[in-house]
């Protein structure tokens, strides 16, 4: 199923809604092009899991790790968020552990542009989500499988 946003705050309360339907371990998969609104919906996301951090996209730092504490989704302690827009390989995010995160029960992890660590994913279950611009501030969602 499609969804449409037109604003930033459409989009955030998008991401909280698919929050609310996220178990632990779910790897969500955030596909777009430059500027689509990936970070606003992992935005979202979080702020539906309860955390109150600013989230800002690690594409510098490639990982950020957001611990939940007081989580509206207790069994949900751990939000990693990954951006690999600039990895070189997937040797980098082994490197930094990312395999310890990936799939872990209490986790669920965030990951834009994961078409370049496809290798890694590979025998892991995935939500997709891809973010397609269209006119002025308007966004076309599709969520794979549809969870909401």
């Amino acid at each position: 199923m499609k969804h449409t946003t037109n604003t930033t705050e459409e989009m955030i309360t998008l991401g909280e809604k698919i929050a609310k339907k996220l178990n632990p371990g779910d790897i969500i998969l955030l596909q777009g092009e430059l500027g689509a609104g990936k970070t606003t919906m992992a935005k979202g996301i979080a702020k539906g899991l309860g955390i109150s951090d600013e989230i800002v996209s690690p594409t510098f730092t490639i990982m950020n790790v957001y611990n939940l504490e007081n989580s509206k989704q207790t069994t949900v302690n751990r939000l990693v968020h990954i951006d690999t827009y600039r990895l070189e390989s997937e040797d980098n995010l082994i490197e930094i552990g990312v395999e310890d995160y990936l799939g872990e029960q209490d986790t669920v992890t965030i990951i834009e542009w994961p078409e370049k660590i496809k290798e890694l994913l590979a025998n892991k279950k995935t939500i997709e989500i891809s973010i397609v611009k269209q006119q002025g501030d308007s966004r076309e969602i599709t969520i794979t499988p549809d969870i909401l």
